[in-house]
């Protein structure tokens, strides 16, 4: 087992993993920016250096000043969490250069599932079911019309290095195509530095259910059961929960199948997570695979009694998962409170908290590394907390999370804890009947 990990991180994430480091009598290392000089997870680690500057590309993505970190506080291994360098190829291989363990995916698994044509065609092969559309990259404007029309419209176009939305565009109709493809390059390029497109049939009315996975070094791969992604604003998680209310126990054995093969095409190692669209009809096909540790794995967490932390670093030691699939014995759901003003246009609202209640109770867990007094720097994502509730039912999950909202008091700043009060309340959601387009047509009510 690891003596001393480096998390190459911030955040609540950071602070979650050192939790679990302190379970493990494992000694942790903390980096930082001089922007997050004051946050907790500098406070409590073990130890802390600080890499540079506010700006990610200076501090948190910056390779060297992380290495040079782990070598000077001798870490044997580096967390990357989520974000920043958690899904970066290179700095996995670097990590292994340097004698570090980096806990998370090798180069191999992250490179052929970062990049979304070879992740398709590697599940094609394995036969996971796939959305119909382009083999590979498209080669120019006219190639990408002549399949639109043999695909049938609604089309979408995605950037191949893409992410968080950016390089996709949805077309309706022929006429629109060479619009949608100028634009989708552009922003490809600018954002990713590759305007690499394909594309796929648009799946109408999807819902976004991803497969949590595990997989050892010894070639063994288990599923923990589903999270339903779909309330998103612009490709964005806001709200998750598991079981899927969309759910039928045929569908969650089959797309738990699936899940393993994909994890077994790549000889995964670590936890991850795969991800589908799923129509109305429960017809599902992969989307992306995930190497790291989500956002939202405090659900899976919740309703299957796992920590999934600790099963990261004893893969990462070399010790072998049972092989045995999880299924969810309670209900969760996770809303991830941002420092955002749901009032206008979520805007970002970095800042000082000046006063904080952070709710409890039976059924109710908080992340995050927020405290009265504390200033939110507008360098990084705005989110601030995640607060999770859980209960024997999904109804009964909503109503704690209805109260647990309403105790949840940040003042300084504003935050998205009213829009999730609304959205607990819309009959669509209490009913489980929403889709990824759920919020296109939301409104906040008045103050």
């Amino acid at each position: 087992m690891f003596k001393k990990i480096l998390i190459a991180n911030r955040g609540e994430i950071a602070l979650r993993i050192i939790r679990t480091c302190k379970e493990m009598n494992i000694q942790t290392v903390a980096v930082y920016s001089t922007a997050d000089k004051e946050s907790l997870h500098v406070r409590f680690a073990d130890e802390a250096v600080c890499i540079g500057p506010p700006p990610s590309k200076d501090s948190y993505l910056n390779i060297s000043r992380i290495i040079a970190a782990a070598e000077i506080t001798n870490a044997d291994a580096i967390h990357p969490g989520y974000g920043f360098l958690s899904e970066n190829s290179k700095f996995s291989s670097i990590c292994a250069e340097h004698g570090i363990k980096f806990i998370g995916a090798t180069p191999f698994q992250i490179d052929q599932m970062g990049d979304k044509s070879n992740a398709k065609e590697t599940m094609k092969k394995a036969g996971v079911p796939t959305i119909p559309g382009t083999e590979g990259l498209l080669k120019d404007l006219k190639s990408g019309m002549k399949i639109a029309k043999e695909v049938g419209y609604p089309v979408i176009l995605k950037a191949t290095a893409g992410g968080g939305g950016k390089g996709m565009r949805i077309v309706w109709k022929a006429e629109e195509f060479e619009e949608a493809w100028n634009n989708a390059r552009q922003e490809a390029s600018a954002s990713f530095g590759n305007d690499g497109m394909y594309l796929e049939k648009y799946i109408e009315e999807p819902r976004h259910i991803e497969i949590q996975i595990a997989g050892d070094q010894f070639g063994k791969a288990c599923h923990l059961s589903e999270r339903d992604c779909s309330v998103q604003r612009r490709h964005q998680k806001l709200m998750e929960e598991t079981p899927s209310p969309f759910m039928t126990d045929e569908l969650r054995d089959r797309m738990g199948e699936a899940a393993i093969k994909a994890a077994l095409a790549v000889k995964y190692e670590g936890v991850g997570t795969v991800e589908f669209l799923v129509d109305k009809h429960r017809n599902f096909y992969f989307m992306e695979m995930n190497t790291r540790i989500q956002v939202e794995h405090p659900i899976t967490e919740e309703v299957i009694n796992y920590d999934l932390i600790k099963e990261q670093i004893k893969i990462a030691a070399g010790i072998p998962i049972t092989g045995k699939n999880y299924f969810p014995s309670m209900h969760a759901i996770e809303c991830r409170i941002n420092a955002e003003d749901p009032y206008n246009n979520f805007r970002p609202s970095p800042g000082r908290i000046t006063t904080l209640h952070v709710p409890g109770g039976h059924g109710v867990r908080v992340d995050s590394h927020i405290y009265a007094g504390y200033t939110i720097p507008s360098n990084y994502d705005s989110m601030v907390a995640k607060l999770i509730t859980m209960a024997q039912t999904r109804e009964e999950a909503i109503n704690t999370m209805e109260r647990a909202l309403s105790e949840f008091v940040i003042e300084g700043v504003k935050t998205t804890i009213p829009f999730h009060q609304q959205l607990m309340r819309h009959p669509d959601f209490r009913s489980g009947n929403y889709t990824t387009k759920f919020l296109e047509g939301f409104r906040m009510d008045e103050v």
